[in-house]
């Protein structure tokens, strides 16, 4: 019988390195997740989206620096890669061969209906040009790409904005497909929107996007950052004259950072009248309390690129400690197997010498710990685990091994040595099928 631990909150978070990180996504996404990855019972994975920003951004030395100005701005926020899974997506390799199984179980129609797509379509049809005029295949096939991203890692949640909320729902049906033609093997995402995280405007009064060229670079010098601020847009409303807050994108800005009191202090002087000029500075002093100490962390940081290259190779190693058995499970649900096995199992079946011989063997080692091995037919170890307090708690795992079979390869990759190639991990996951069905025989003889 597996653990009755409950299994924590998958909670996954990405952004695509095609720019200099700005105020926006900071309020936006940023600092929201970064608390969110401290709270109990979370497993947080962040992930910087290189592979997307190919899609629009064809500068290699724009991607290379948004991916460390990026990865930066996350470990300057308080973003603890000891305690999450901090990873690009790029050093993932698993991730693009899945974006191909998705691919081919993802009808055509559903992509026709991406607002990225549509929204080309449209903009080439009011000017009369071919609807498919500068749409790139990665521009259509976005929404898989995205979908692979979730579905690796079978996130329970992804936080979003509501404009996305329609790419959760298309990796919710890419599952269900997968799910009906192979056997369950995914878990159906689902979009996060919190409605207290702010979507801030820009310079000119627009939602702030690197698209408009209105934003605030999150971590710009401070004499930049006052500068910048006093540039933002206002109505022509003197110094004296009440001022409205509705619509005006200085106080929404300011919102975003103060807490419920500043918020009505800075109320209450709009309508007593005061001065753009006056309310610009609080908002500078507002935001760089604030920022002024991440700025030192994040300059640090970019001063010691290397340093961060180490950490995010460390992240992809333990990312792929899930992506790797788990791709090698779903190779071998949609018939990619190694041929010679097929012999063998056809033998296995019929009962043949060896056949059913593969088992587990728990022991206690020197240090007082318990550990348990899967061994093939011939005492081949297949699967080492890592160290118990007690066998009450090595042998939860060997049944929840048995009874989910390859599924627990990557559930409980945790508990697990890892397995150094991809034909073991297929040797292991076969093993447990084996065991799991001669369980069921001799259960049902």
């Amino acid at each position: 019988m597996a653990s009755s631990s409950p299994s924590p909150l998958r909670v996954l978070t990405g952004i695509t390195p095609s720019g200099t990180p700005h105020l926006g996504n900071y309020v936006g996404s940023i600092r929201h997740s970064v608390r969110q990855s401290v709270a109990p019972g979370v497993e947080s994975y962040f992930f910087l989206a290189d592979y997307h920003a190919l899609i629009k951004v064809q500068e290699p030395a724009k991607i290379q620096r948004s991916t460390l100005e990026i990865a930066a701005s996350w470990l300057a926020c308080g973003l603890d890669p000891e305690r999450v899974t901090f990873y690009r997506q790029s050093d993932i390799p698993e991730i693009p061969e899945l974006t191909w199984f998705l691919t081919c179980v993802t009808g055509k129609g559903v992509l026709n209906r991406a607002h990225a797509y549509k929204a080309q379509v449209d903009k080439n049809a009011a000017k009369g040009e071919d609807v498919d005029a500068d749409v790139t295949a990665g521009l259509f096939m976005y929404p898989v790409l995205m979908g692979a991203d979730i579905l690796m890692f079978n996130a329970h949640k992804v936080p979003v904005g509501r404009d996305q909320v329609q790419h959760i729902e298309m990796a919710r049906d890419m599952a269900q497909r997968f799910n009906h033609l192979y056997g369950d093997h995914f878990t159906l995402p689902d979009a996060e929107i919190d409605e207290a995280v702010a979507t801030l405007p820009g310079l000119d009064g627009r939602k702030m996007s690197k698209s408009y060229n209105n934003t605030i670079p999150l971590f710009t010098p401070r004499a930049q950052l006052q500068k910048q601020i006093a540039s933002i847009v206002t109505d022509s409303r003197a110094p004296g004259e009440p001022k409205e807050t509705e619509g005006s994108a200085l106080f929404q800005i300011y919102q975003a950072f103060a807490s419920a009191d500043e918020t009505e202090a800075l109320r209450k002087s709009y309508a007593e009248g005061i001065a753009w000029g006056d309310a610009k500075q609080v908002l500078f002093e507002r935001i760089d309390r604030e920022v002024a100490p991440l700025r030192e962390r994040y300059e640090a940081l970019m001063a010691d690129p290397a340093q961060i290259e180490r950490t995010l190779l460390i992240g992809a190693d333990k990312a792929r400690a899930l992506s790797r058995p788990f791709v090698t499970r779903l190779r071998h649900a949609v018939g990619l197997r190694n041929l010679a096995d097929a012999g063998d199992g056809a033998k296995a079946r019929k009962g043949g010498k060896g056949a059913g011989k593969a088992g587990f063997k728990q022991y206690r080692e020197r240090d007082g710990m318990f550990y348990f091995k899967l061994l093939d037919a011939s005492g081949e170890t297949l699967l080492q685990s890592r160290a118990f307090a007690s066998p009450q708690e090595a042998g939860r795992t060997i049944a929840a091994l048995q009874e989910q079979r390859g599924a627990a390869l990557t559930t409980y990759a945790d508990r697990l040595e890892p397995i150094a190639t991809d034909e073991g991990l297929r040797a292991a996951s076969e093993a447990l099928e084996a065991l799991s069905e001669a369980t069921a025989t001799t259960k049902g003889g």
